[in-house]
């Protein structure tokens, strides 16, 4: 199990788990970024990751990628 911020780009990951703030993980789960979702790192950044979820992409900032287990 590795953090989402150490994932390698263009491939796909499964959620195992994720914690921090109430707020964070509720707008994660609105756009179905949860565990057991299957997503995919579209590109590592220098202090954020891209994902994509469904149609969904979402740019995460490392201190986020991190609390997420992959």
């Amino acid at each position: 199990m590795q953090a989402l911020s150490n994932a390698k780009a263009g491939e796909n990951y499964t959620i195992k788990w994720m914690f921090g703030l109430q707020e964070v993980l509720d707008f994660l789960h609105s756009r179905h970024v949860e565990e057991g979702r299957t997503v995919r790192v579209i590109q590592q950044c220098r202090d954020s990751v891209i994902i994509g979820v469904d149609d969904v992409r979402l740019a995460l900032g490392n201190e986020i990628a991190e609390r997420i287990k992959v």
